[in-house]
């Protein structure tokens, strides 16, 4: 009994003695970038499974003991350690990012991987990576940040981009990536009175992009993957509550125009070359391009709150945004509205979840003619913007002395411009909602529902004064009004998606699985309404022409498996059915298998404890995709028997009484997919612990039975022309991406990234063998200036050489002769370079010192040719004469001394230029305050330029020309922009 005694006496000494060794610690855990608590963060005691977790507000309470170790770690962040002591009672922790990214989540097809281990060439660039700004539209986030992507875009406020990857993999049919909005792809479709598909998304609800560039990545899209992928996520709720407002105030200048003559140089030139148009000049000294062009202020503003309703249950986030853009073309105006809604909700012990995403936008556009940027070149510049004595407006224009026009006059492209309300407007919605439920009695299965829509309804009209100078008809006196003066649209562009899966994940001992396989249905219509003639005259009304619903149905089944051996072998299979109702039933359905296989050389023992290399990965990757988008109403037409209704001015008249007529439309029922097999070898590599991080990929495309616009045999259709699988088509290329974080302490931080890209696209067959004609280019009567030919580069420039004295001038209207026959006709044009780059480059730097920022982005194209249509058009002396009126030419005729236009010298060498260039996108200072008050966690201030130089031999405005085909016809410029801006976080 006396030693049981003693037992227990013991006992309770050493329980006594255990109890006052421990410590109640407590604290905040927060996140260092923002400053925000983190609810749910892990606080663990090393090497035991004693641990809590942060509530709502970030804050936590444990037990521990004298020298334990607490890890404090939160999803995507680097997890921290520290050692308890006699004095520890409160310790507040701030968690980093991952700065190795390794174990980052990328987004990819129907699911998720991580950088670590990706199996195809996918790229990801998160918000904090994203190009600052005046950021208008969300592909410009992105422009020049990755290998493989570029990003064209125009001046136009608001206005849509070209965007390519890899180049695309089509000569004629649509080369746009597919772009995903959080799991629903979208149509590039867009509805009347919008810039572009991307314009109605706001860039601030973006939270980052996934690209996924070959075919093993892309390929579980299979039929629209082909010009590979742009997967766009969105932010997310959560539950602790934050609130941002973020403002921009711009102020747009146009950084160079096209050089035109001065008018005391027209006058001089008129009275040298045009002696008997004297009189007709004026004694204003106007610059129209100065007149057409404008300084504008653009202001953007964003609110976003983060929180958790219902007591922190469920994880919500609501934005709203404005901007408001005018253009530095007069009367052109971009503003935009937008409304979001995340509501992310976790229940049944997170068994089942739920995502949902709403947005609505509203986009209010006005138009301008984008024509008068020619004409402002054109117009003599003797002649002042208004005439009191007009007619027209009070504008000067050309008339006589009965009011009327006189014919073939210019119109001034300023009264042009002012005197034309063209408006569109769009509301648009699209938002999914996803449920992901893993099952209780079967956890290693998830089931997947994800519903999505995306409708867009726009409306619009083009109303001219009824004064303007351009509707009205020589001869019938300014008391007559204009014909045509009003027409309004309206549009419709609905897109419906049902999809389904199931994922199933395993673990074995040395084996890693992950089955995917589901279903997935979309439907997209559209339609459009147009009314001609309406204006204050009834007789003239016409009713509306409303075309009939165009409906594209795509039905597809769709399988991956994910397979892991030993964490440093894997290996991923994917197979994808597509049906699509552009077809007809024998040629409806496409297989699109893929695979692709990855080695972590860096697991292997010979490396695994490396302190130099700390990642290398080698990807091998091949598969199929395909294309079926093409002009929508040539495409759903093709393979039907389809009549066509005349326009009301097409009639045949039996008796006296008017009949529409019915033509037959071309019908080609054997058009199939276009399909396009894609290899590629790719290293991911990282050294001095990530100091370093870099990736080389190394690709080979070849597209084959392309769609194509292409002559038909007299007789054979009801069309000499239409739609038809023929051809192939290759592009291969390198890309190689390099990041450094050159210095990474706690209060100086510097990281530079450069990304370059070679390329070469090729045709290597074409419909027997012959040429294709291609890119109109505009003076004289019109015509082409490049080629579809077997073995060149797509759209090749095809030319004349010109001949040069022995001054070096050129001789006008001498051209080698390239076959000898001593004559020059179409047969001695040759090939002289083409609008793809050779290289394109990226360089982007990012500087943080304490609280200072500062960053910068270059980007570089070199060996791209650019066509000069302005100077071809519109540089000779005799156009100083324009039926009868003075105009202007460009300066650049002085280089040439060129007299006369002919279709040959439109067509001379002269005017393929070196289009290679060096731009400097932006430039961003900034500065953060942090703590400033209770409720606010930080103000940052910044500053800096948009389009800040450009260095190019090119003689135009812009090498850069927006929709890629390399002809320069006088672009909307893009403007310099001076930023001002302020991000609050509360």
């Amino acid at each position: 009994m006396r030693t049981l005694q003693q037992y227990f006496l013991l006992l309770f000494l050493s329980l006594s003695t255990l109890t006052m060794a421990q410590i109640n610690v407590s604290g905040t855990v927060t996140e260092q970038a923002s400053g925000q608590p983190l609810p749910a963060a892990n606080v663990v005691i090393k090497g035991t499974s004693t641990g809590t977790s942060t509530d709502f507000d970030g804050n936590y309470q444990i037990q521990a003991n004298e020298g334990d170790v607490l890890v404090f770690s939160y999803v995507g962040l680097l997890p921290q350690e520290v050692i308890v002591t006699s004095s520890t009672s409160v310790l507040n922790i701030a968690l980093e990012e991952d700065a190795a990214k390794l174990d980052e989540v990328v987004v990819i097809g129907y699911g998720t991987t991580t950088v670590r281990d990706a199996t195809g060439s996918v790229t990801a660039v998160t918000s904090e990576e994203f190009n600052q700004g005046n950021i208008v539209t969300a592909e410009n986030l992105l422009n020049g940040r990755t290998a493989g992507v570029t990003v064209n875009t125009s001046g136009a406020p608001g206005s849509g981009s070209t965007i390519r990857i890899r180049g695309g993999a089509s000569l004629t049919a649509s080369n746009d990536p597919l772009i995903v909005i959080d799991g629903l792809p979208v149509s590039n479709s867009t509805a009347g009175g919008s810039r572009s598909v991307l314009a109605a998304i706001n860039p601030n609800d973006i939270d980052s992009f996934s690209i996924l560039k070959d075919a093993s990545a892309s390929a579980i899209y299979g039929s629209r993957a082909s010009n590979g992928v742009i997967i766009i996520t969105t932010k997310k709720g959560r539950k602790s509550l934050s609130v941002n407002y973020d403002a921009t105030l711009g102020f747009n200048t146009i950084a160079d125009n096209i050089s035109v003559f001065s008018a005391d140089e027209f006058r001089t030139l008129i009275n040298d070359r045009q002696p008997g148009l004297a009189g007709e000049l004026g004694n204003a000294n106007t610059n129209w391009q100065d007149e057409i062009f404008r300084n504008t202020t653009t202001f953007t503003q964003n609110l976003s709150v983060r929180g958790g309703l219902y007591k922190g249950a469920l994880p919500a986030r609501l934005s709203a945004g404005q901007s408001s853009q005018p253009g530095v073309l007069e009367t052109s105006k971009f503003n935009r509205y937008s409304f979001g809604l995340a509501l992310n909700p976790s229940m049944l012990d997170d068994h089942f979840k739920i995502n949902l995403n709403a947005n609505f936008t509203r986009e209010e556009n006005r138009f301008a003619d984008q024509g008068q940027i020619n004409a402002a070149l054109r117009f003599d510049p003797t002649q002042s913007v208004y005439d009191p004595a007009s007619p027209f407006g009070g504008f000067f224009q050309y008339f006589d002395a009965n009011g009327d026009k006189r014919p073939n006059a210019p119109s001034n492209p300023v009264a042009t411009l002012l005197q034309t309300r063209n408006i569109g407007g769009v509301s648009r919605f699209f938002g999914k909602i996803e449920f992901d439920y893993k099952l209780h009695f079967f956890p290693e299965l998830r089931a997947v529902v994800q519903l999505g829509l995306d409708s867009s309804n726009g409306n619009g009209s083009n109303i001219v004064d009824p004064r303007s100078f351009n509707g009205f008809e020589t001869g019938t006196g300014i008391g007559d009004r204009q014909a045509n003066n009003r027409s309004f649209f309206e549009s419709l562009r609905e897109n419906k998606q049902f999809n389904s899966y199931l994922v199933y994940t395993k673990e074995f001992e040395n084996v890693n699985l992950e089955l995917t396989g589901g279903y997935d249905y979309q439907k997209f219509q559209r339609y459009d309404t147009t009314t001609n003639n309406l204006n204050a005259f009834p007789e003239d009304f016409v009713e509306p022409r409303r075309t009939e619903p165009i409906d594209v149905v795509l039905a597809s089944f769709f399988g991956r498996a994910n397979i892991g051996l030993k964490d440093k072998y894997l290996l991923t299979l994917t197979y994808r059915r597509d049906g699509s109702s552009r077809f007809v039933d024998d040629f409806r359905w496409g297989n699109f298998p893929a695979a692709a296989f990855a080695w972590k050389i860096d697991q292997e023992d010979f490396l695994k404890d490396s302190n130099l290399i700390s990642n290398l990965k080698l990807r091998l990757g091949w598969g199929i995709t395909g294309q079926q988008e093409f002009n929508d109403g040539a495409l759903f037409n093709a393979y039907q028997s389809t009549i066509g209704i005349s326009q009301d001015s097409n009639q045949y008249i039996f008796g006296v009484t008017p009949i529409l007529t019915a033509l037959p439309g071309y019908q080609n029922p054997l058009i199939k997919w276009e399909e396009t097999s894609q290899y590629n070898a790719g290293v991911d590599f990282g050294i001095l612990d990530q100091k370093v991080t870099g990736t080389v990929d190394v690709f080979f495309k070849r597209s084959k039975d392309l769609l194509f616009f292409a002559p038909v045999a007299d007789g054979a259709n009801f069309s000499n022309s239409g739609i038809q699988n023929i051809g192939e088509f290759t592009s291969k290329g390198v890309e190689f991406t390099i990041a450094s974080d050159i210095v990474n302490t706690e209060d100086f931080k510097w990281n530079v990234s450069y990304n370059a890209t070679l390329l070469d696209r090729k045709v290597d067959q074409l419909a027997l063998g012959a040429d294709i004609e291609t890119g109109g280019r505009s003076g004289g009567t019109g015509g082409t200036i490049q080629v579809l030919r077997e073995g060149e580069a797509p759209n090749s420039f095809f030319v004349y050489r010109q001949l040069f004295d022995n001054a070096g001038n050129p001789i006008e209207g001498a051209f080698q002769d390239l076959d000898g026959n001593g004559i020059i006709n179409a047969a001695d044009r040759y090939i002289k370079g083409n609008p793809d780059p050779d290289v394109t480059m990226g360089l982007r730097s990012d500087l943080n010192y304490k609280n200072f920022d500062l960053s910068f982005t270059f980007r570089a194209s070199l060996g791209n040719e650019v066509y000069n249509n302005v100077s071809s058009a519109n540089g000779y002396y005799s156009l100083l004469n324009a039926n009868g009126i003075p105009a202007n030419i460009p300066t650049a005729v002085s280089t040439t001394n060129f007299e006369t236009s002919t279709a040959q010298i439109i067509n001379s060498d002269i005017f393929v230029e070196d289009g290679s260039f060096l731009r400097m996108d932006n430039v961003i200072v900034g500065y953060t305050f942090r703590d400033i008050a209770d409720k606010i966690s930080s103000v940052r201030l910044w500053t800096g330029v948009q389009n800040v130089f450009l260095l190019t031999d090119y003689s135009g405005l812009d090498p850069e020309i927006p929709s890629g085909n390399g002809i320069d016809q006088t672009i909307y410029p893009r403007p310099r922009t001076f930023l001002f801006g302020a991000n609050v976080s509360f």
